[in-house]
């Protein structure tokens, strides 16, 4: 695998002012020769030496200077520069501003899209373009959006499921070149990460024969999101770092079930939550009624026999529990 090492590289400025300066001189060069050529043949005399040897140092200096202003190149705040001579990786260069390195550097890395040997008929035939890969690298951070992904949780039920990762190049050189295209392999290890995870876990609780949840303690996709978040990240990390990314965030954006089982789902929701909102009505009108009659036995202001606190409890239970609100029967004869 490869290892990032950092190359220095000089100033910029000083080889600019240089080619400058050359440029100067061979526009200087050339016309001091044209001249000189165009007085000897107006003379009819045979063209001057020092004039041909002008034009043949003109023709070289501007060889020259375009492979020394080829060595020129700019690198904003966040940038790398990954540096190839012939082949062969030398080192990342990480000044920012206006640089000068050895001209003879690759501008380009190659391709995204591998070739077969008969070059490009073989990438025409599959429909797909050759990309060049340049050597500058941004190492910002970036925000991957995942779209909505169809997947089975635990239980084997369909639910949509997507995330959003934050994560920057940290090794130049393992992102260049241990993988083809660094870009396009974090966006689909992100996904397959993502539907591995959502596969591990549960979307809900489900509840037993009891109505009681089977585990209350089972980490769930909707009710632990912090921690299917921090498992997403990890499974990430191991999948990226071969390829010299970070993984600084990553979390859930959206969770749902699928639509052909959503509206099963909702109305599986709705009754528990009916069930669990009857438990507490019930539980607290057992209460009520219980502490009513023990304090009724207790201040001995009414003697009543098991009969009548049986239908002073069932008449309290509906009043406690009804849905509407009681309508009472003013009794105006004897109480018995």
């Amino acid at each position: 695998m490869s290892v990032e090492k950092q190359v220095k590289s000089a100033s910029g400025w000083g080889p600019l002012f240089a080619c400058l300066a050359g440029i100067a001189a061979m526009v200087a060069l050339l016309v001091t020769s044209i001249v000189s050529l165009a007085q000897a043949d107006g003379a009819g005399m045979p063209e001057p030496v020092f004039a041909v040897v002008g034009l043949v140092a003109a023709a070289v200096l501007l060889i020259v200077l375009f492979i020394l202003l080829g060595g020129l190149f700019t690198l904003q705040p966040g940038q790398r520069r990954v540096c190839v001579l012939f082949g062969k990786y030398v080192g990342t260069v990480c000044d920012e501003g206006l640089r000068w390195a050895n001209p003879f550097y690759a501008h380009t890395l190659g391709t995204t899209e591998e070739q077969e040997a008969e070059g490009e008929t073989a990438g025409a035939k599959h429909g797909s373009k050759s990309r060049a890969v340049l050597s500058k690298v941004s190492v910002r951070a970036r925000t991957l959006n995942s779209d909505h992904l169809k997947v089975n949780d635990k239980n084997g039920n369909p639910i949509e499921i997507a995330s959003v990762v934050v994560w920057r190049v940290s090794d130049t050189a393992k992102a260049v070149f241990d993988v083809d295209d660094y870009v396009q392999f974090v966006q689909m290890q992100a996904e397959t990460a993502l539907r591995h995870v959502a596969s591990e876990y549960a979307y809900d609780h489900m509840d037993d024969e009891d109505g009681k949840p089977e585990d209350a303690h089972e980490i769930t996709l909707r009710s632990n999101v912090e921690e299917v978040s921090a498992a997403l990240r990890r499974e990430l990390g191991q999948r990226l770092t071969p390829a010299g990314i970070d993984v600084e965030d990553a979390r859930l954006t959206h969770l749902a079930y699928a639509p052909e089982i959503a509206q099963a789902m909702l109305r599986r929701q709705q009754a528990e939550a009916v069930i669990s909102a009857r438990r507490k009505i019930v539980e607290g009108a057992v209460s009520m009624v219980n502490m009513a009659v023990r304090d009724l036995a207790d201040s001995g202001t009414i003697d009543l026999d098991d009969e009548r606190k049986a239908v002073m409890a069932s008449n309290l239970m509906v009043v406690l529990c009804g849905d509407s609100e009681a309508q009472p029967v003013v009794n105006a004869g004897s109480l018995y």
